[in-house]
């Protein structure tokens, strides 16, 4: 049957030879020319048939079996699978003025769920379910969970364990930040923030009467030099600064190191897009640099998805009991079901192999948004990492004409003036590319460019 199939490859546009493959059979599969149960020909076969290497097949092969689409028989071959799994691809992870459900969605900061291998995960649920319940959880998270995240942070993230650092469970980075804000500081006590930055984490400071101080950020983070007397932490995201996207770089995270000792507070380095790092090796955690003076929060819902509901922190033995004693006061803590279901993931190797296919994924997806941008003429910044990009606009007047521009289009798009503190200073939009299949984000990356070109 496949013989009969319309596969055309087209080698003269920007699309990946093997994302075309991918296309042209999931295309067959939702039109019903390919049926549940049709067996596949092997990447050999079918290479040959398209005159394209086998490598390019294989890699459009992943591509399904990641989604859901097909899967391998051992002994047997290929086949497509009965219920193939849906992208989300409409906008329902922006909040604010953004949030509508049917636009597609081109805002920042969330996964690629077309990456995660949908057996290795279905896998890693049934695996988890196996587990008796339990009568009491452990506050500072499962054992296992908090190994696996040691293993992680040493091979992903160069973060030995240290015998000087506590490794514990949290809900994710926001819920972290909140536990910090309780376990740490006082109501009326002040902390550094990047302006513009993540708007969750002040929120988080803030539900506990912590002060924000908005810092500036340029082209390497967050400014040292302009970090206010008086305050009693410092929250940034030095490996892809959320929203304007760039690395802070050694002699900087140096500068910050020397501050937080000198002045006796500690820093919270948020790993926002840590590991999606695909151009260069990244460099060392700030806790790995200072253990002493830095807490790491990780989170599965960028790698992974926010369906775990896990993620961790890493700390002085002072800063997690600290923690671990307002659980204890508030019976708060993470839930275990995500935190096992992850240990199930990790397990046979499932994590690892799963970074490495975002890895491949990603830069494709980047280089098709800024092509398509830059062959307009418009700028776009933002370290060749993460997960999302930048273009500047001139005013907030250019800013909001080209959210609503987008909107009337169909197309959610995220503007930087909403991630101040203060008053807005920069002015753009923040583009992702991960939510989106590859039909619905080259067509709504085209709409994005027609917006932000007219406006």
């Amino acid at each position: 049957m496949l013989d009969e199939l319309p596969l055309v490859l087209d080698r003269d546009v920007a699309q990946p030879l093997s994302s075309q493959v991918a296309a042209g059979l999931r295309t067959a599969a939702s039109t019903g020319a390919l049926r549940a149960s049709d067996r596949l020909p092997s990447t050999r076969a079918l290479a040959q048939r398209l005159g394209v290497s086998r490598t390019v097949v294989a890699a459009a092969y992943d591509q399904l079996h990641a989604e859901g689409w097909i899967a391998g028989k051992r002994g047997s071959g290929t086949y497509l699978t009965t219920a193939p799994a849906a992208t989300p691809t409409r906008a329902s992870t922006l909040t604010g003025p953004t949030d509508t459900p049917e636009l597609l969605d081109l805002g920042p900061g969330a996964p690629c769920i077309e990456a995660i291998d949908r057996p290795a995960w279905r896998r890693a649920w049934r695996a988890a379910s196996d587990t008796q319940p339990m009568a009491r959880k452990d506050c500072g998270g499962e054992p296992e969970f908090r190994s696996a995240i040691a293993e992680h942070l040493l091979r992903h993230r160069g973060l030995g364990a240290a015998s000087d650092t506590t490794i514990l469970a949290t809900a994710g980075t926001s819920s972290a930040v909140s536990e910090l804000a309780a376990a740490l500081l006082r109501p009326g006590d002040a902390v550094a923030m990047e302006d513009p930055g993540y708007q969750r984490a002040a929120g988080a400071f803030v539900a506990a009467g912590v002060r924000v101080l908005p810092v500036p950020v340029d082209a390497e983070g967050l400014c040292v030099d302009r970090l206010p007397s008086g305050i009693k932490a410092v929250y940034c995201t030095p490996a892809h600064q959320f929203p304007l996207g760039a690395r802070m770089p050694a002699n900087r995270r140096v500068q910050l190191v020397e501050f937080a000792r000198r002045v006796g507070i500690p820093v919270i380095e948020d790993d926002y897009d840590g590991e999606l790092r695909y151009d260069t090796a990244p460099l060392p955690l700030l806790a790995a640099m200072a253990p002493d003076v830095v807490v790491h929060l990780g989170t599965t819902s960028k790698i992974l998805s926010p369906t775990l509901g896990a993620g961790w922190l890493v700390a002085t033995p002072e800063i997690a009991d600290a923690v671990l004693a307002h659980r204890e006061r508030t019976g708060t803590g993470p839930s275990p079901a995500g935190q096992q279901v992850l240990v199930e993931f990790a397990r046979h190797g499932d994590l690892a192999r799963h970074l490495r296919r975002l890895r491949r994924a990603l830069p494709p997806r980047r280089a098709l948004v800024v092509n398509e941008l830059r062959r307009r003429g418009l700028d776009v910044i933002g370290d060749d990492a993460g997960s999302h990009i930048v273009v500047p606009l001139p005013s907030a007047e250019a800013e909001l004409a080209a959210i609503a521009t987008g909107r009337a289009r169909g197309v959610a798009l995220d503007g930087l003036a909403r991630h101040h503190f203060g008053a807005p200073t920069t002015f753009g939009i923040a583009l992702g590319y991960t939510t989106l299949d590859w039909t619905d984000l080259t067509a709504a990356v085209t709409v994005a460019g027609d917006c932000l070109t007219e406006c």
